[in-house]
């Protein structure tokens, strides 16, 4: 059942980011990123008052960083938007799918934000360089 969510992510990250990019092209970069999250936003926020009644309790524990998601996926939006415009969606997620891999390979091996270590090793090797491989190719 997780591998199906991972394939439909998938399918919606190509759509929301095709999407994402002709809205960019249309009325401008900037003005695409603040409709794209307000949309976002309003969904989210009926679903969350929905099943949160209560006001969450704050929690002194979480490192601040955790909060910064929101800063990275407006990032996400606007270096998208200006990529596939210029790369298409092919090469642009292709390209992000690269670095995706490799920044997840070195959280793997290293542990890094609290995520258990898996080690580096020559099967993994193996399958960057065929993403590797797979993007020249489109190019």
């Amino acid at each position: 059942m997780i591998q199906l969510l991972a394939i439909l992510n998938g399918i919606l990250i190509t759509t929301m980011t095709t999407m994402n990019g002709d809205l960019a092209a249309q009325i401008g970069n900037y003005h695409a990123t603040v409709f794209i999250h307000l949309s976002g936003l309003l969904p989210i926020a009926v679903l969350y008052w929905r099943q949160h009644k209560r006001t969450p309790q704050t929690q002194e524990k979480i490192p601040l960083y955790l909060y910064s998601g929101g800063i990275i996926g407006v990032l996400t939006v606007v270096f998208t938007n200006v990529a596939i415009n210029k790369l298409g969606v092919t090469v642009t997620l292709g390209i992000c799918l690269f670095a995706q891999t490799v920044i997840s390979l070195i959280f793997d091996h290293f542990g890094l934000l609290g995520m258990k270590k898996h080690p580096f090793n020559k099967h993994k090797l193996i399958g960057l360089s065929c993403i590797c491989l797979g993007i020249f190719a489109m190019l």
